[in-house]
Order: C-alpha cells, then sequence, then structure tokens
C-alpha cells in the first residue's frame, strides 16, 4: 500500500490579504526498507511550511508588501504557525525557498541574504523562528544559479554548509537547476558529508531525482537513502487537480522501485508546480449613441499570489474623449465615477480566478472645480 503526499494550502488572513499557508507532508508507507541515513533526523515526514508554491520569487516589496519574499513574510507565517494551532498539529518547520539571496557573495566567498528584504540577516529571522518554538528551514542549489539565478553552491559546498550552520539552519532544501544531471548525485553525496561535518542535526533534503528522473534516468535510491532524509522525485505541485493527478500517476507507475527506500529517516517527496487572458465585448449601444464596453478577465494561472495586471482602455482600443464610468460586476465596491482612457486600471487576479467590468461612456465632460 502506498500513500500520497498531502501538500496543501490553508488560507488565511493577514493583512486584509488572503494568504495561503502550505504544508507539505512527505509520506509513503513500505513493505520493505533498504537501510539508510541515520542522523537521527525526519524519523516522521518532515511538517512545516515553505513560500514557494504561494508566493514563487515574488521580490517586488513596493507593490506587494505583505507577500514579497521577505524578512517581515517568514516572521508573519512564524507568527501565525504558532498562533493558528498549526505548531501543535506537528508543523513545525518555516522555510525559505528559493529568491532570498543578494545576487553576490560577501568578501569571504559566503552567501548573504538580500540586504533590503532581509535587513536583520538570516540568523535573526532563525533565531525568532526559534523562539517561536519552530525550526528553520532554508533553500540552496547545487548548481552554478540556483533556479531563479541567484548564486549556487558548485564550488563553495563547504563554506555553505558552515554558513547554514552558524546561522541555526535546521532543515535544507537542496536543488539542482544549472547542473549537470547525469553527475549531480556525486555533488549532493559530498555536500552532505559537508553538513554532517558542521555537527548541527540539519535535515537534507535533496533534489538529484528530481532532475534525472525528468531526463529518464533512474536514479541511485539506494544512495539517496544513505545520503539524504528526504528526496524529490518529480514536478512541482500547483492550485490544480491537474498537477496533483499527474503526479499522483508518476508514483503509481513506479511505486514499486520506490517504496523500498523509503522509511524513518529518509522519504520519497511527491511535492507541491501564467497567464492572464482579457476579452472585450460591445454592449447594446444606448440611444445616444455611445457604445458601452464588457471587459472579462479571467487567470489561467494554477500558483502563487493574486497577481497585479495593469491596462488602460486606449491599449484595448476603447476609447471616448468624455471617459467612462467603471462598475465590476462581482466586486460591488469597486466601482469608480470617472475614468480616462489613459488612466492605468489594476486589479488583483487570483489564482484561477475571474473579473467581469462594465465601462459606461459619459455624455459630457465633467468640470472639476
Amino acid at each position: 500500500m502506498m500513500l500520497f503526499s498531502h501538500n496543501y494550502s490553508r488560507y488565511l488572513q493577514m493583512s486584509n490579504i488572503n494568504m495561503t499557508l502550505k504544508f507539505f507532508m512527505i509520506i509513503m508507507s513500505v513493505l520493505t526498507v533498504v537501510n539508510g541515513l541515520d542522523n537521527g533526523l525526519a524519523r516522521t515526514p518532515p511538517m512545516g511550511w515553505m513560500q514557494w508554491e504561494r508566493f514563487r520569487c515574488l521580490t517586488d516589496c513596493d507593490n506587494y508588501p505583505d507577500e514579497c519574499i521577505s524578512d517581515k513574510l517568514f516572521r508573519a507565517m512564524a507568527d501565525h504557525m504558532l498562533s493558528d494551532g498549526y505548531l501543535d498539529a506537528g508543523y513545525e518547520y518555516v522555510i525559505i525557498d528559493d529568491c532570498w539571496f543578494s545576487h553576490k557573495r560577501d568578501s569571504e566567498g559566503r552567501l548573504q541574504p538580500d540586504s533590503d528584504r532581509f535587513p536583520y540577516g538570516i540568523k535573526s529571522l532563525a533565531d525568532y523562528i526559534h523562539s517561536k518554538g519552530l525550526k528553520f528551514g532554508i533553500y540552496a542549489d547545487y548548481g552554478i544559479f540556483t533556479c531563479a539565478g541567484y548564486p549556487g553552491s558548485l564550488n563553495h559546498l563547504e563554506i555553505d554548509a558552515n554558513t547554514f550552520a552558524d546561522w541555526g539552519v535546521d532543515y535544507l532544501k537542496f536543488d539542482g537547476c544549472y547542473s549537470d544531471y547525469i553527475t549531480i548525485d556525486k555533488g549532493y553525496i559530498e555536500m552532505g558529508k559537508y553538513l554532517n561535518a558542521t555537527d548541527r542535526p540539519i535535515v537534507y533534503s535533496c533534489s538529484w531525482p528530481a532532475y534525472q528522473e525528468s531526463n529518464d534516468m533512474e536514479s541511485n535510491y539506494t544512495a539517496l537513502a544513505q545520503t539524504c532524509n528526504l528526496w524529490r522525485n518529480w514536478d512541482d505541485i500547483d492550485d490544480s487537480w491537474e498537477s496533483v493527478s499527474e503526479i499522483i500517476s508518476w508514483f503509481s507507475t513506479n511505486q514499486d522501485r520506490l517504496a523500498p527506500f523509503s522509511g524513518p529517516g529518509h522519504w520519497n517527496d511527491p511535492d507541491m508546480r501564467n497567464k492572464i487572458n482579457i476579452w472585450t465585448k460591445p454592449l447594446q449601444p444606448r440611444e445616444d449613441g455611445q457604445q458601452p464596453y464588457a471587459i472579462a478577465l479571467m487567470s489561467n494561472r494554477t500558483d502563487g499570489y493574486p497577481y497585479k495586471i495593469g491596462f488602460t482602455l486606449t491599449e484595448l482600443n476603447i476609447t471616448n474623449p468624455n471617459g467612462f464610468q467603471m462598475k465590476d460586476v462581482f466586486e460591488k465596491n469597486n466601482t469608480l465615477p470617472f475614468i480616462t482612457d489613459d488612466e492605468k486600471i489594476y486589479l488583483r487576479m487570483k489564482p484561477t480566478g475571474g473579473a467581469l467590468l462594465v465601462f459606461t461612456p459619459i455624455e459630457e465632460q465633467l468640470i472639476v472645480v
């Protein structure tokens, strides 16, 4: 029998914004288990919150101050983990994914965070999370760069392992972008040795199967179980059943060769994976000949936060010298009594969400006194 991952999102109200708390729970029961990593960690599947599925690589803190990848976001989530009862339920990790980095290492070759978004440094954030009774995790990448283009750990494995230990990291998600998938396992094994040498207990989450299996190369799961506490096998999960079902299908097809390598301390990890369409439609003309328009927007995204989209009526070839009145059909309070052709209209579009706006032309130019 095999139980699959329940990577799911819980919606929280924070700063008047519905935010999703994504929890990951990696469970795969087995009939037989090979000898695996014995560092005393992850005896049960790690559970906690990681930002990627909901907030991706959102670094624009000017437009998204409560949702950008920043010290503020992770402290707020740590507070929610404690106050909303998730820690009591066993969700103990708060983990930073990609995009926390500065684009340059410091003068001693160490990774460092973006100074604007993490002004107090990573050690301060880790201390805060620990003060809540939670554990702190971080992301790095074996390759030349991270998946988002920040500095990778290739040729810096030892110094990065020591840096993470110095910061008080309890969990490392180690990705594999910008690396050679054929030989990637050697780098992961080396990094595991450096982590163990720090003498700090750090759960080691590897990703090398995700890169080898997607290239039709079967990974060495014996080596994985002896090196890593858990490992990503396949693709990311999105906010869609299609995404979940594709991953379930892959694990179902491959379960016989995967199951024997999963057990306490070493787990298979069936993780977590953009567009907005706009239509315009002329409505029934009024008696005076003026032409109202309906504008419909639909988000095809299945990932992340509510994205901001901006457009002008001129860009949609809708014009009226006297301007328009705008009414949001779904959001009754979102009404503008006057808007010009060239005035920017901004909306926040939730994943798979939609909006319907009606623009009614104004007969005479408004005179502002």
